[in-house]
């Protein structure tokens, strides 16, 4: 079945899967205008903005909303409001038939890695490491975003994912006005090489959840796209990335892994180049597998939309690196 292509007029159905949309504020505003004067249609599902102790809506609340967006004829594209901490709390209650039998364009990321993953797996449906619907409420240094959204949304073709030229790494939702932009150096290599597969993963300690579950993806044939936050952990944050990658490269399959692109890390995380490129040469699982590191993909703005389960190519090259998005 050929792959839904967004159009003027498509409806967007906004879902709450992991953190309740009461708390973005005015962002919820600002992103649907945004988006409305894109020329789409902007719905939300009706438990997106209850809320309770954990900052989420119930279980009950957030699958049904799920489900009806898969089952509403006139959805195009299902985006998530927000992330946040609880998306695996749905896992067990997903209809996964449902999903198979309704296939929709899904796009968001952070926590909402586990339902990529997760769906992918148990449907074989494609879905987008991207923005969410509460990112379009950003005014500046959006143009980036904006660009591999519509790529990979607007046709079907295959495209290059170019570094961007610039990086911002704030609470931009906090003042719209004053943002502060670093120049890039753009793909960083760690090990040189080819490699053509199907990216699966997203923030890195969000998949691992998914590790000893039905829904954790093999990782034979596949490229691993991989970030983390830096907000949690901070001056612990290289100790963290350096386990949990540990946890992922001890799985038994992840010798037949293809390549992988790590996204830039935060600010706040203190995790310069440097110690990142050491800890990442301690690890003899990764010695022979093409890498690149500071893409465009993650909690660092702006950021690239990338197909999990769809073929993507990397060609990692000091003179030349690129990024390929193949198929989706």
């Amino acid at each position: 079945m050929e792959r839904t292509i967004l159009k003027k007029g498509d409806e967007i159905r906004v879902i709450a899967p992991s953190s309740s949309a009461k708390k973005l504020g005015d962002s919820m505003d600002l992103a649907k205008l945004k988006l409305e004067s894109l020329g789409y249609k902007v719905t939300y599902g009706k438990n997106i903005f209850e809320m309770n102790e954990f900052m989420s809506s119930s279980i009950t609340s957030r699958v049904e909303d799920l489900h009806d967006a898969f089952l509403d004829k006139d959805v195009k594209l299902i985006m998530s409001a927000v992330g946040g901490f609880r998306a695996n709390q749905l896992l067990p209650y997903i209809d996964y038939e449902l999903i198979k039998n309704n296939p929709k364009l899904f796009c968001g990321y952070s926590d909402i890695t586990v339902l990529h993953n997760a769906i992918y797996t148990q449907t074989g449906l494609i879905t987008y490491l991207g923005p969410h619907f509460s990112s379009f409420a950003m005014k500046k240094g959006f143009d980036y975003t904006q660009k591999y959204f519509d790529l990979i949304f607007l046709q079907n073709q295959s495209f290059e994912i170019e570094s961007s030229s610039h990086w911002s790494d704030e609470a931009w939702f906090m003042d719209q006005e004053n943002r502060t932009f670093y120049e890039t150096d753009g793909y960083q290599i760690l090990n040189e090489g080819e490699a053509e597969g199907v990216a699966i993963g997203g923030n890195l300690n969000t998949f691992n959840l998914l590790q000893g579950t039905k829904c954790m993806p093999s990782l034979k044939d596949k490229i691993l796209v991989i970030e983390d936050t830096g907000e949690l952990y901070q001056d612990c944050s290289i100790y963290e990335f350096d386990r949990n990658l540990e946890s992922l490269t001890q799985c038994e399959d992840f010798k037949y892994v293809k390549g992988i692109v790590f996204g830039r890390h935060q600010i706040c995380s203190n995790i310069g180049d440097d110690m990142f490129v050491r800890m990442l040469k301690d690890k003899a699982a990764l010695k022979n597998i093409p890498i690149i590191y500071n893409a465009n993909i993650g909690h660092t703005t702006p950021l690239a939309t990338i197909p999990i389960g769809g073929c993507i190519q990397l060609n990692a090259k000091r003179n030349k690196s690129s990024i390929y998005v193949k198929t989706f």
